[in-house]
């Protein structure tokens, strides 16, 4: 998937593509969890390991998928840095 868009514009169909592509082996489990729960970009930064469990997601995975959920945040933060940057010092 494309990383042009920020992941908190994300939609429930861009978060299951993403799922899909980190986690083939788990997407019978995460895939209807992320339909079912409607799981947007800004939903998907806010997961934290109470909310896997209630997603039925192995618990083998958690902290694979928490790495990766923190990542992308630091990439929000960034791109938020960024666009902060740009309207103080754009010319």
């Amino acid at each position: 998937m494309g990383r042009c868009k920020r992941v908190s514009l994300w939609s429930v169909e861009d978060v299951s593509v993403w799922a899909q592509e980190q986690y083939p082996s788990q997407l019978s489990t995460i895939r209807p969890a992320i339909l079912k729960h409607a799981i947007s970009g800004r939903a998907l930064l806010r997961l934290r390991q109470h909310h896997l469990e209630k997603l039925g997601v192995d618990p083998g995975e958690h902290h694979g998928i928490l790495e990766d959920i923190l990542l992308l945040r630091v990439q929000e933060e960034l791109e938020n840095l960024n666009d902060i940057y740009s309207e103080c010092f754009s010319s």
